[in-house]
């Protein structure tokens, strides 16, 4: 009966930051890549919330939820910029 070698390699210091920083970099690219998709959603439910408002569909007192939105689109703009 023979044992299996179940010896995990360790990595050094300079292969740990290496990783963490790869790591990072996905997570980041995964970030920005949900909040381009985002903004692609707020801005189409801009502009269809301006197409229901031209055509009379909304009224001025319901005006919050396109501030909602576009503040929605300000947040996401402005974490960009960091």
């Amino acid at each position: 009966m023979a044992i299996e070698n179940t010896n995990i390699r360790s990595y050094d210091d300079e292969e740990k930051e290496e990783l963490l920083l790869l790591h990072s970099a996905e997570l980041l690219e995964n970030i920005s890549q949900s909040k381009e998709k985002y903004r692609k959603i707020i801005q189409a439910g801009i502009t269809q919330w301006v197409k229901d408002f031209q055509s009379g569909h909304i009224k001025v007192n319901t005006v919050e939820d396109l501030k909602k939105l576009i503040e929605l689109d300000i947040q996401l703009q402005k974490d960009e910029e960091i």
